[in-house]
Order: structure tokens, then C-alpha cells, then sequence
């Protein structure tokens, strides 16, 4: 009897084990979730910066990065209004101050989402570390079985008399 409460641990502690990989993989994405909102709030930031630039320039030349760390002086043609991606590849024009507040309000979103995403990760995170800490506890508890040779289930105070 004896060898199947070995068994039984065992497959627990595979289970266990393999929860605890399933569990690192969700946190990963949710990682890179969190990552991309802070991106996109950056890249929110960076545009209210260069829109409110632009006002302040007096003949509408701006620095414009084509990428790779270059950049190009251009000169806007229509510095009052501003293209935005509202979502789902819809551009709408806007007024440049509306374009603004338009960016502030998605920055506020994406800091609300940034708060969800980081509490579930450190849920998840939590859940992790009571997972690790059952696996350390079931491989402590077969360590000192095989030194003790008391089955582990019994070792645990489960032993029937």
C-alpha cells in the first residue's frame, strides 16, 4: 500500500509542477502586456510633447524621426490639424488642442489597464510562490521518507493505525 502514497505524491508534485510552468508562461505574457501599455503611453506622451512643440515653433519646422535614430526637419502644412488613430485603423482629424486631450484621456487608459494587468500578474505571482513552496515542502517530505523509510504520507502525520 505504501507504494501507491508514493505514487499519489509523486504525481502530485508533477502537477504541481507543471502548474507552476503554465502559470510562468501566463505571467510572461502578462509581462509583455504590461510592456506594450507602457510603450503605447510613451509613445502618447512623446506625441502631446511634439504637438504642443509644434505650437511653440514659429515657421512649423519640426524635428520628424523616419526611424533608426534618424530624423529630418519637416515643415507642417496644416499644424492646426492632426490625424489620430482612434482604434481598429479609423483616423479622424482633429483640432491640434482636441488632439491633445484626445492623447491625455488615452494615456489615463492605458494607466487603468496597466493597474489591472499589474495586480493579476502579482496574483499570479503569488500563486507561483504557494505553488513553489508546496513543491519544496512535498521534496523535503520525500527526502526525509527515504532517509527515515517512512512513506511520505505517513511521515505527514496521516499515518493510519
Amino acid at each position: 500500500m505504501p507504494a501507491n502514497t508514493d505514487q499519489i505524491d509523486q504525481r502530485e508534485l508533477l502537477a504541481l509542477e507543471q502548474y507552476l510552468k503554465q502559470y510562468g508562461q501566463q505571467a510572461e505574457i502578462f509581462a509583455s502586456q504590461l510592456e506594450l501599455l507602457e510603450n503605447g503611453k510613451m509613445e502618447a506622451i512623446a506625441a502631446i510633447e511634439a504637438l504642443q512643440g509644434l505650437n511653440e515653433s514659429s515657421d512649423g519646422t519640426v524635428l520628424l524621426q523616419v526611424g533608426g535614430g534618424a530624423s529630418v526637419r519637416a515643415k507642417v502644412i496644416d499644424p492646426d490639424n492632426v490625424l489620430i488613430n482612434i482604434g481598429s485603423d479609423v483616423i479622424v482629424e482633429r483640432p491640434g488642442k482636441d488632439a491633445v486631450e484626445f492623447l491625455k484621456d488615452r494615456i489615463t487608459e492605458l494607466e487603468a489597464s496597466e493597474k489591472k494587468v499589474a495586480e493579476t500578474l502579482d496574483k499570479l505571482r503569488a500563486q507561483m510562490n504557494e505553488i513553489a513552496k508546496r513543491i519544496e515542502l512535498g521534496y523535503q517530505q520525500a527526502v526525509a521518507a527515504e532517509q527515515t523509510g517512512i512513506p511520505p504520507m505517513q511521515h505527514a502525520g496521516t499515518q493510519e493505525e
